[in-house]
C-alpha cells in the first residue's frame, strides 16, 4: 500500500510542478509523518558536519544530481571557498587520442566565493534529508549565511548568502578550467599520444545580466557554463548552469535559459525537497553501529547526487572531476562495485548500466577485433559515456583484446561482469523486457566471443588460451577471470532461454561448455590466477575470486567448496602491500556468504579506518568513487543475501547488533523485504511480491509459525526438509512471517545505539 500511495504522490506532485504550483512545504511534510518515522529527525543523526574548513575533494562537502556536480573546499593560497562546477557530459571528441585523452572528461572550472575578510571559522551541515549545504563562514568583517543546492531536476548550481554589514562586498569569481585530459599532468606520468593538444581556452562573454563561460572544443560542438546573480532583499543568489553540444553549437543557449528562468531559492527547494524525501522513503535500514549506519545513508545520498537512469555512466569519480589520472568510465570492477548498491536499496532508478548498455550496444560489437565483430561483443576497459574507446595505444586507451595475443592486453571479460549488473537488475524486478531486450542478446554476443577460442586439450576439456585477470599484471591460460564468467554466462543463457521460451541454436554449445570446461585452477593457496600463474603477489583486486562472489558459483553452502574458500580468501588478503579500499568491501561479502558477521564487520571496520576520507570519498592515486559505494553492498550481504532463488535474512549480523531494521528491501525476485530483529533473533518478517516468483525466505525463526497475508488471513506455506520456509505467494501479494503465539509490534524504526557515533566530516 505504502509503495501505491507513494508512487500516486510522486505522479501527482510532478504533475502539480509541472503546471507551475507547489504544495506547501507544511502538507508535504504532514505526508511523509504518515508512515510513523522521523525522517528529518533519523537522516539528521547521518549528517556530515564540518567546523574545520575542508581543504581537499576528500574531505569537503559534495551536490550533485547525476549530471552537474559541486565539490566544496578551499581555495588552495586563496582567502575563499572553492565551489566546483563539473558536469558528467562534459568530454571531448578526439577517438584518434583514445578514451583516456582524446574522449576523456574534461574539467570545466570552479567559483570562488571571497569575502571581504579574512576566514577565521565556518559551521556547515550537509543536510541529507534535504539535499542541502548550510552554514556559516566566520570573518574578521562579519560573517557569510549560505545554502546550496544543485537542483536533482533541473540543470543548477544555486547558492543563496546573507551576509553581514561588513561582508557586503563579497564577489563571486569564475575560473575556467583548461580543457585538457587530467591525465596529461605530469604529477601521473602518464605523457599523451604524439599531436595531442590541449582546447583552446574558454571565452568569456556576457549577456544581458549574465555571464558565460563559452568553452570550444577543437572536435566540433562546445560545453558553456552560465551564470546570474540575483539580489533579493539582503540575499544574494548564485545560479550557474552547464551544457554540453555535439557537434553542434547550442549549448550557450540552454545554458542560459537554466538561470534565467531560475525560481527564488526558497521555491527552487521545495520541488527538490520533494524529490529527495520521496527518494530516501523507498527503503529503510537501520543497524545498531551508528557510525557505520551514517556512512550507509551518506552512501545513499551519494550514489543519488551522482547516477541516474539516464545520465552517463559513473566515471571514476562521478560528476565531481578533479585531477586524476583516470577521468574515464572503468569497466573491470569501477562501475560493477559502484551500482550494487542501487538492488537492495530498492533504487533501480538510478540504474544507468542497463540503459547504457542497452542504448549503445552497437558501439560494443566495434570494440572486439574484426574478425569477431559478426557475432562477438565486448567492452574496453576504459570508455567514454558512449562505450567507445576510440584508438588505442600504450597509454591512451586500453581495447578488448584477443585472447592468445600479448597486445593489446586480453581483458576481454568486462562486458560479461557488468552484463551480471544487469543481471542483478532484472532477478530484483523480474523485467522480462530487460531480459529479452538488454541482458540475452548481449550476453549471447559476449560468450560468443569467448566461444571463438575455446579448444579441446589431452585431457578432454575445454581451454582458454592466455587473458588477463583485472588488475594481476600477468596473462595466464585458463584465467579463472574469465572460466567464472563463461560458466556464469553459459548458465546464465540456458536459464533465459528457457524463461524466454527462446529455442536457441547455441544452447548445445552453452550445455557442453558447463559440462567440459576446465576447472578452476588452484594450489595449495587456493584459487590461482590461471594455470601456472599463483597467486603470488600482493594484489588489491579479487578478480581471481568472482566464483566465490559475486558470482555465486562457489558457495559455502556445499562443504566442498569451504576449504577452498577461506584459503583462497586468508591467502588474498594475507599480502598486506598492495591491497586497497574495496579489497576490504571484497573480503566483507565473502566473509558474509561463509556467515561470519563478525568477520565482515571487521572488514568493513579496517576500511572505514585505514581508507575512507572524511567525507566519506576514497583515493588511490586520484579520486575514485566506487569503494565507499560498494561498502554499501557488503553492509547489505551481511543483512540480507537472496541468490540462488532463497531469501537469506540476517545471514551474518555480528552478535553485537542485537536489533536490526529494515523496510522495502529489494532482493531477487521482486520481493520487498521488511523486518525486525530484536535482542539477538528475528522477530516478524513481512515479504511483498512484485512478480509471483517462488518466495522461499531462511531465517532463525524456529518452531511454529504464524504465517498471514496483510488481512491476517493464513498464507499457504511450508517448511523444505533444510529448515527454508516456502511461501505461495502470487503478483501483488504479501506474508507476514513470525512465530506461533508471537505479537510482534510491525512498526519499522530506528534500532538502539551501540554507543555515540562520530559525525563524519569535520566536526
Amino acid at each position: 500500500m505504502d509503495i501505491t500511495r507513494r508512487t500516486v504522490l510522486g505522479g501527482a506532485l510532478a504533475g502539480v510542478a509541472a503546471a507551475g504550483f507547489a504544495p506547501s512545504a507544511s502538507a508535504v511534510e504532514n505526508d511523509f509523518a504518515l508512515d510513523g518515522l522521523d525522517w528529518p529527525g533519523f537522516l539528521g543523526t547521518a549528517d556530515l558536519i564540518w567546523r574545520r574548513m575542508p581543504k581537499t575533494w576528500y574531505e569537503g562537502p559534495f551536490l550533485g544530481n547525476g549530471f552537474l556536480g559541486s565539490g566544496i573546499y578551499a581555495e588552495p593560497g586563496r582567502n575563499a571557498v572553492r565551489f566546483n562546477v563539473q558536469h558528467s557530459e562534459v568530454q571531448d571528441h578526439r577517438p584518434e587520442f583514445g578514451s583516456l585523452f582524446g574522449l576523456a572528461r574534461l574539467p570545466i572550472g570552479h567559483f570562488t566565493l571571497e569575502p571581504v575578510g579574512a576566514i577565521t571559522g565556518i559551521d556547515w551541515r550537509m543536510d541529507l534529508w534535504n539535499a542541502e549545504l548550510r552554514g556559516t563562514i566566520t570573518t574578521a568583517a562579519g560573517s557569510l549565511s549560505l545554502r546550496a543546492i544543485v537542483h536533482t531536476g533541473q540543470p543548477l548550481l544555486a547558492v543563496e548568502v546573507e551576509p553581514t554589514e561588513g561582508e557586503r562586498g563579497f564577489e563571486w569569481i569564475f575560473h575556467p578550467a583548461e580543457a585538457v585530459s587530467p591525465r596529461t599532468d605530469p604529477k601521473f606520468g602518464k605523457p599523451p599520444p604524439a599531436g595531442y593538444v590541449a582546447n583552446p581556452p574558454a571565452s568569456l562573454e556576457s549577456s544581458g545580466d549574465s555571464r558565460l563561460s563559452v568553452q570550444s572544443l577543437l572536435a566540433g560542438g562546445e560545453h558553456v557554463t552560465a551564470w546570474r546573480e540575483v539580489t533579493r532583499g539582503s540575499k544574494r543568489t548564485l545560479y550557474t548552469s552547464v551544457a554540453w553540444s555535439y557537434p553542434k553549437r547550442t549549448a550557450a543557449r540552454e545554458a542560459l535559459k537554466a538561470v534565467r528562468r531560475a525560481e527564488p531559492f526558497s521555491a527552487l527547494t521545495a520541488e527538490h525537497r520533494r524529490w529527495w524525501h520521496d527518494y530516501y522513503r523507498h527503503g529503510f535500514l537501520s543497524i545498531p553501529d551508528t557510525r557505520l549506519q551514517s556512512f550507509y545513508w551518506i552512501q545513499l545520498y551519494k550514489i543519488a547526487s551522482a547516477a541516474r537512469r539516464e545520465a552517463p555512466v559513473m566515471a571514476t569519480c562521478g560528476p565531481w572531476l578533479e585531477p586524476t589520472p583516470w577521468p574515464a568510465t572503468w569497466w573491470n570492477l569501477n562501475v560493477q562495485l559502484e551500482y550494487w548498491i542501487v538492488h537492495g536499496s530498492n533504487h533501480l532508478e538510478l540504474d544507468a548500466v542497463s540503459h547504457a548498455l542497452g542504448k549503445y550496444r552497437a558501439n560494443l560489437t566495434s570494440q572486439v577485433a574484426e574478425p569477431y565483430q559478426h557475432d562477438s561483443a565486448g567492452i574496453p576497459r576504459t570508455t567514454d559515456m558512449n562505450l567507445l574507446n576510440g584508438a588505442f595505444g600504450t597509454n591512451s586507451g586500453f581495447p578488448v583484446g584477443v585472447p592468445g595475443k600479448e597486445t593489446p592486453t586480453p581483458e576481454v571479460g568486462n562486458l560479461t561482469w557488468a552484463l551480471h549488473n544487469v543481471w542483478l537488475s532484472y532477478r530484483h524486478t523480474m523485467d522480462r523486457r530487460l531480459l529479452r531486450d538488454t541482458l540475452f542478446p548481449l550476453l549471447r554476443k559476449a560468450i560468443n566471443y569467448y566461444l571463438h577460442f575455446l579448444t579441446p586439450g589431452p585431457d578432454g576439456k575445454l581451454h582458454l588460451p592466455a587473458t588477463f585477470s583485472p588488475e594481476y599484471g600477468v596473462n595466464a591460460p585458463d584465467c579463472n577471470y574469465d572460466l567464472s564468467l563463461l560458466r556464469w554466462g553459459c548458465k546464465t543463457l540456458l536459464e533465459s532461454a528457457a524463461e524466454l521460451r527462446v529455442d536457441d541454436p547455441l544452447a548445445r554449445r552453452w550445455r557442453e561448455v558447463l559440462a567440459t570446461l576446465v576447472p578452476y585452477p588452484a594450489d595449495a593457496n587456493g584459487y590461482m590466477i590461471g594455470a601456472g600463474v599463483p597467486f603470488a603477489k600482493s594484489h588489491r583486486h579479487y578478480s581471481h575470486l568472482l566464483q566465490i562472489y559475486p558470482l555465486y558459483e562457489i558457495t559455502w553452502e556445499r562443504p566442498e567448496h569451504r576449504r577452498i574458500i577461506e584459503t583462497s580468501l586468508d591467502h588474498w588478503v594475507g599480502f598486506e602491500g598492495a591491497l586497497q579500499g574495496y579489497t576490504f568491501t571484497g573480503a566483507a561479502s565473502i566473509s558474509a556468504q561463509m556467515l561470519r558477521g563478525e568477520k565482515a564487520e571487521f572488514y568493513l571496520g579496517e576500511l572505514q579506518r585505514r581508507y575512507i576520507q572524511p567525507n566519506t570519498m576514497y583515493k588511490e592515486s586520484g579520486p575514485v568513487i566506487e569503494t565507499p559505494l560498494s561498502a554499501a553492498q557488503s553492509l547489505h550481504d551481511m543483512l540480507v543475501q537472496s541468490w540462488g532463488g532463497v531469501i537469506r535474512l540476517f545471514p551474518a549480523v555480528p552478535a553485537e547488533w542485537a536489533d536490526a531494521a529494515l523496510r522495502d528491501f529489494r532482493t531477487e525476485g521482486a520481493f520487498l523485504l521488511s523486518a525486525s530483529r530484536q535482542g539477538g533473533k528475528t522477530r516478524w518478517v513481512k515479504v511483498t511480491s512484485e512478480a509471483g516468483a517462488p518466495c522461499v525466505l531462511r531465517t532463525d525463526l524456529e518452531g511454529e509459525l504464524t504465517v498471514r497475508d496483510r488481512w491476517g488471513r493464513p498464507k499457504r506455506w511450508r517448511r523444505l526438509p533444510n529448515g527454508d520456509v516456502r511461501i505461495d505467494l502470487r503478483r501483488g501479494e504479501e506474508a507476514v512471517v513470525h512465530r506461533a503465539g508471537d505479537r510482534p509490534d510491525l512498526e519499522v524504526r530506528p534500532v538502539p545505539a551501540n554507543g555515540d557515533g562520530t559525525p563524519w566530516g569535520m566536526p
